[in-house]
């Protein structure tokens, strides 16, 4: 049959899953009008028939009769004579509608046109993914490990979909096999070329907020409110909650009885040691808060400029920086300000920049990321503790300690 090639490509689209039966058609007659109008230079006049379900099709040229000798347009008159062969009682300025066989194309058409097809079927299959997946960012999707590479991890789903997990969107201590299943959010979806990216990541806060809306029932039925989340993915995270209800209290309802509640939240993101805080529109008491577990004695505030000195007893201090500095730095996000920390009753201190002179200035930035921005607060640590926290070499700490000593403690 001259249509076989036709009839094979509708029977492997027709149940595609993307694709229903109307759009089908509107695509099969798009590429079919295309071949017309390569072949006889307008498709104006023609009809096309088509049932995708038995992978029939027709199509019917319609054209004018004219006096034999007087045709102009081959494609929309035919002649007298011609026309009464196909039926004999025509006369001049009638319409004549004659089938178009496919093998009038041409095998190279026809062949053309199969391929025109599968083109647009998978065009039209990428813009629908890539709008059911445009609808899912920021929401939590499941897949599974297909392959692993060096700097990604390719997911697939259920129906066959990739989805991509970069390496820095994974938390450090995740550990894949082929056949895992991967729970994290959708970040983003780009149509590259005619295909879409589909992007996840396990590293996003919304991940976290997400967590806590499948995990939380409170949370899920709107009793809590997420008024913001920060994290240091894998390390440790800050999530400000909020109840309209004052018979509810968040922070207990989101941690749960010896913490039963967010373990599950805790386990999913690699043990990352999660602070779940009452949120308040008090800034002062915020960011009180939002330094614990250390307990803050007062706060001074500057609105303007948006910083925050904080005075805590000497022992509470390295608690309200936390390892590596998270804790401070988690706070400042989270509160918006920046926060220095000063010891109660220490009197006599110099800020680390007043060293600037004998101490290079990106040195001393990388004592203010583990919240160490004075002379005191650097010396009361231990120079093994400073390098491991920071990214300095040992050399360089002692020779800060010695400046500091020198020019401090005299």
């Amino acid at each position: 049959m001259e249509n076989l090639a036709l009839i094979e490509s509708f029977s492997e689209f027709k149940d595609d899953k993307f694709i229903d039966r109307v759009t089908l058609m509107a695509i099969l007659e798009d590429v079919f009008r295309n071949a017309l109008k390569k072949k006889f230079g307008s498709d104006d006049n023609f009809d096309i028939i088509i049932n995708p379900d038995k992978g029939d099709l027709e199509i019917w040229r319609n054209r004018v009769v004219v006096e034999d000798g007087e045709v102009e347009d081959p494609n929309e008159e035919i002649s007298l004579t011609e026309a009464r062969k196909i039926e004999p009682d025509f006369e001049v300025g009638e319409d004549v509608s004659e089938e178009v066989k496919l093998i009038d194309l041409g095998r190279r058409a026809i062949l053309a046109l199969r391929q025109n097809l599968i083109s647009k079927i998978h065009e039209h299959d990428n813009t629908t993914i890539y709008k059911q997946f445009k609808d899912l960012e920021g929401e939590i999707y499941t897949a599974e490990v297909h392959h692993i590479r060096h700097k990604a991890i390719i997911l697939l789903d259920d129906e066959g979909n990739e989805i991509i997990l970069p390496k820095e969107k994974q938390i450090p201590s995740d550990f894949f096999r082929k056949g895992d299943n991967v729970r994290g959010i959708i970040e983003s979806v780009e149509l590259k070329g005619n295909k879409p990216t589909i992007i996840m990541s396990r590293t996003s806060p919304i991940f976290l907020e997400q967590l806590f809306f499948q995990e939380i029932p409170e949370v899920f039925d709107g009793l809590i409110t997420i008024k913001k989340a920060v994290r240091i993915p894998g390390e440790k995270a800050k999530v400000a909650v909020d109840s309209y209800d004052d018979r509810i209290d968040p922070v207990g309802a989101c941690v749960g009885m010896k913490g039963s509640r967010i373990h599950g939240i805790v386990r999913e993101l690699g043990n990352e040691n999660i602070d779940v805080i009452n949120w308040t529109n008090n800034s002062q008491l915020m960011v009180t808060r939002a330094l614990s577990p250390a307990r803050v004695s007062s706060v001074k505030l500057n609105d303007e400029k948006k910083t925050a000195q904080v005075y805590l007893k000497p022992e509470e201090v390295s608690k309200a920086i936390g390892r590596g500095g998270h804790n401070i730095r988690l706070a400042g996000q989270l509160t918006g300000y920046e926060i220095d920390v000063f010891r109660e009753g220490v009197e006599e201190d110099v800020e680390l920049t007043e060293f600037s002179d004998e101490i290079e200035g990106w040195v001393i930035d990388e004592f203010k990321k583990i919240g160490l921005d004075t002379a005191r607060s650097v010396l009361e640590q231990d120079v093994n503790d400073l390098v491991k926290r920071t990214d300095l070499e040992e050399e360089t700490v002692k020779e800060v300690v010695r400046i500091l000593k020198e020019e401090f403690e005299d």
